[in-house]
């Protein structure tokens, strides 16, 4: 009797730790979630995405400051 009241004791820890890290982690754990989701389905096409910050492939670089070098004598 000694041997199942250890292991519903063991079985009840583990599900209250379990319960635990879900509070604890859950934004952290959402995003995870739907990252993996995301990979997932095989719909999901990343370039539909409007979330997504786009740069060009080609930026224009900026104009160069003009700047006069100070001599000193």
């Amino acid at each position: 009797m000694g041997a199942i009241t250890g292991a519903v004791i063991a079985v009840v820890g583990v599900i209250l730790g379990w319960i635990t890290i879900e509070i604890a982690c859950k934004p952290c754990l959402e995003q995870g979630r739907q990252a993996i989701d995301r990979n997932l389905n095989p719909d999901y096409d990343p370039d539909d995405d409007n979330n997504a910050v786009t740069a060009p492939l080609n930026p224009t670089p900026a104009p160069a400051a003009s700047t006069t070098a100070k001599t000193v004598s």
